[in-house]
């Protein structure tokens, strides 16, 4: 069956830009959509249901390309350490950051996993999200990891939003492996994940590489991995030191690397002839207080397709809200509201390899999208906090 949306403006963000069609109409048929262009132009037919949208500005469903959301235990007090002036590094180093959620999340049950994560995913739903990414990473042996990536496929199964499913067991050294990280790479490799691939519970693998992580070689022996088991990866690169990760994920023609505040303009240039996205985490940014601004100017120069996500992780981005995120880029990065519209929508989608199915208002692809009752697209972006009036549809059908 078709239906009309009708009285609307559409920012179909086709291309990265706004692409605004005045007085829109948009046209579903089961899970997709069938038409979208100037109601004057709306096709003749019979049209069973028909949806006023009351002049609102209609948008893709956002997408979040990047987050942790699935862990245990709290870091407040590290958050009291930093605002003491301890640095992330020394907080690693004693123990406490990601070592500290890898402690709790393995103590934690499955189901413990899944509703608090699922109050957290409630929160970016609340924000217009109908895509999201979530990472494991916080195991670190093959028993948590796979516990982690069994609650993200639930939460794709049981809540309205689709669920992208990234391996991230190259995340940080477990205890057991200490100061053999070589070893642990070869476990990853061997053992880690290609149990989990042959368990269906992957979508794309992901590393950390930095000098309190891993190093490009045994990021590349995890890369590789991944090709033999048919597996996209991306990269966490150059969030605290320049490694020329983001050369290394171009080189296997990652779909994305994240973070990127000390890559170089060598990087940029290997990430735009790769294709790779450039998903920039403001949250983390501000969270860390970080001053090293990621090279904006080398990034839009030479191409490179910009995302924006929440980075929502306990330790460095506990951020509950995508749209906080867009006025971030914008304050923090010098974003234009356009570019972090594009950010969390068609860049986003294909900083997760979904672009043709995902990310804009264009005939064939999913009807994911949100009528805001807004004056302006800028508004997504100006807006501090608080919930905007909308109304979502997710694969045709408007959910509450």
């Amino acid at each position: 069956m078709k239906t009309l949306w009708q009285n609307c403006h559409a920012a179909t963000m086709a291309q990265g830009v706004y692409a605004i069609i005045e007085d829109a109409a948009i046209v579903t048929q089961g899970e997709h959509i069938h038409w979208i262009g100037p109601r004057a132009e709306l096709p003749a037919g019979d049209y069973p249901a028909v949806n006023d949208l009351k002049g609102a500005w209609v948008t893709p469903g956002l997408i979040d390309c990047h987050t942790h959301t699935v862990f245990g235990g709290n870091r407040s007090g590290e958050f009291e350490q930093r605002l003491q002036g301890v640095s992330y590094a020394d907080i690693a180093a004693a123990g406490g950051g990601i070592a500290s959620t890898v402690r709790a999340t393995r103590a934690a049950s499955e189901e413990e996993l899944f509703a608090s994560a699922a109050k957290r995913l409630k929160s970016l739903l609340r924000d217009g999200v109908t895509t999201v990414e979530i990472k494991s990473g916080y195991g670190l042996d093959l028993a948590s990891e796979r516990k982690i990536l069994r609650v993200i496929r639930r939460l794709g199964a049981e809540l309205p939003v689709c669920v992208r499913s990234t391996c991230l067991a190259a995340h940080a050294l477990p205890p057991e492996y200490k100061d053999r990280a070589d070893d642990y790479i070869e476990h990853i490799c061997t053992v880690m994940l290609p149990a989990l691939a042959a368990e269906g519970l992957v979508d794309a693998v992901d590393a950390f590489c930095e000098y309190l992580a891993f190093s490009p070689a045994q990021v590349e022996r995890v890369f590789i991995t991944a090709q033999q088991l048919g597996l996209p990866v991306k990269l966490h690169a150059e969030q605290l030191s320049s490694l020329h990760g983001s050369s290394l994920a171009a080189r296997y023609q990652a779909l994305s690397a994240d973070h990127l505040e000390f890559m170089t303009e060598d990087d940029a240039i290997a990430m735009a002839a790769s294709g790779t996205v450039a998903v920039l985490l403001p949250g983390a940014f501000y969270f860390l207080r970080e001053t090293q601004l990621p090279p904006m100017d080398a990034l839009r120069r030479h191409g490179v397709k910009i995302a924006v996500a929440s980075d929502l992780n306990p330790g460095t981005s506990p951020a509950l809200s995508v749209r906080l995120m867009l006025n971030m880029a914008c304050t923090c990065f010098r974003m234009t509201p356009e570019e972090a519209l594009a950010g969390v929508t068609i860049h986003a989608a294909q900083a997760l390899g979904m672009a043709r199915t995902h990310g804009s208002l264009e005939a064939g692809k999913v009807a994911d999208f949100v009528a805001w009752h807004i004056d302006r697209p800028a508004d997504l972006s100006y807006w501090l906090g608080g919930e905007l009036e909308k109304r979502v549809v997710r694969h045709g059908v408007e959910i509450d």
